[in-house]
């Protein structure tokens, strides 16, 4: 196997990865707002093993994924000599978008770990779905290189977009039921 095939492999990996971590950081954030809502004695048991899950799933897990896709997609980039495709240009410009994202996540999971609950659940469920719109989006760039095809895939994201509101106000109406 030749350097850039390895160094294309380690992207995908740490993508699906860094995905991962962002999907599974969000639903601990709402379990552990969830909690919340329980007696004082299962509150302080399931809050202090949501923030160890927290702890650990975003610093072993998500941001050193986080790093090593930058790290390898810019190399990727550059020996490919991607950058003034405006296919890649469109790509860097979500995974930029994607990282202040996954900033943004950071700054819940800091607050959760100081006991400071901002967001209520259903705005965290939608804040998950966030980065289904990107990992949706991303893939449809990557795979459809050509102009027409984006604008199908982002009319189908705003559908997807459209879809995933709706089925969280659905379920939130049933939930209170």
């Amino acid at each position: 196997m030749d350097l850039l095939s390895a160094i294309k492999a380690l992207h995908i990996i740490f993508v699906v990865n860094w995905f991962a971590g962002l999907f599974y950081i969000v639903r601990l954030f709402i379990y552990f707002v969830e909690a919340e809502e329980k007696d004082h004695m299962e509150r302080n048991i399931l809050q202090t093993q949501y923030k160890l899950m927290q702890k650990r799933l975003w610093y072993i897990i998500t941001w050193p994924s986080a790093v090593i896709v930058i790290i390898t997609g810019l190399y990727l980039a550059y020996e490919l000599n991607y950058w003034f495709q405006p296919w890649m240009q469109l790509k860097l410009g979500m995974v930029f978008l994607l990282f202040f994202y996954h900033l943004k996540c950071g700054q819940i999971y800091s607050q959760l770990q100081n006991d400071l609950i901002t967001w209520r659940s259903t705005k965290l469920r939608l804040w998950n779905e966030v980065a289904t719109l990107f990992l949706i989006s991303i893939v449809f760039v990557i795979v459809m290189k050509h102009l027409l095809n984006w604008i199908w895939g982002v009319a189908g994201i705003m559908g997807i977009a459209v879809t995933i509101m709706i089925a969280v106000k659905w379920y939130k109406k049933k939930r209170k039921n």
